[in-house]
């Protein structure tokens, strides 16, 4: 069997993201319909969504490609002042200063470019495009889905230990709502998204 061809990275700022959201799109709605995000692809939530994040002066965009240049792979951040009002808000409810954070959001990899370190890689560019900016804590929410649920996979490992081990908790009682449509839904309903954080 071949052996997949080693990823490269590049950091896109403001004045790049426009061209890569597509494949920015493609990418989320291939690797978000699996386990626990479930997402129903859908290019209308797509758009909302993304002009929101492009909008941001200071997002970025990770992008890795192959070796053909194609995109396997991205990461993308934003202050979380700019980010959707739906994870600023519980931080301003427990008295935070959405302003003070830096929003970690989707990383998503195509299967077969796994286990090369890519997911390890996403973080660092990232926070060092939060250092950059002049932010000190670095946040993200993961989906919380019920141990019991039906789509759940028996072989499913939860990526906490990796997250623990990049230096990020869990925030206690800081807990994100969003909402997205599931495979198979016909309506777009709320998901409980827990915030973890790490100071830079």
């Amino acid at each position: 069997m071949t052996a997949t061809p080693p990823l490269t990275f590049s950091v896109l700022g403001a004045d790049e993201i426009g061209a890569a959201l597509e494949d920015l799109a493609r990418l989320r709605i291939a690797v978000f319909a699996a386990w626990p995000y479930l997402y129903e692809g859908d290019a209308a939530y797509e758009r909302r969504y993304l002009a929101r994040f492009a909008a941001s002066p200071g997002a970025v965009i990770i992008a890795a490609r192959d070796g053909a240049g194609r995109m396997a792979g991205a990461a993308t951040a934003a202050p979380l002042a700019d980010h959707a009002d739906e994870f600023a808000s519980p931080f301003a409810k427990a008295g935070l200063d959405p302003r003070d954070f830096f929003y970690l959001a989707e990383s998503v990899l195509l299967p077969d470019y796994r286990g090369q370190g890519a997911g390890r890689r996403f973080f660092e560019l990232r926070e060092a495009a939060a250092r950059a900016q002049g932010f000190s804590r670095s946040v993200f929410a993961s989906v919380m889905r019920p141990a019991d649920h039906p789509a759940r996979p028996s072989d499913y490992v939860p990526l906490d230990a990796f997250w623990r081990r990049l230096g990020y908790r869990p925030i206690e009682g800081l807990v994100a709502d969003f909402s997205w449509r599931d495979l198979g839904a016909t309506a777009e309903t709320v998901k409980s998204l827990q915030v973890w954080g790490k100071t830079l």
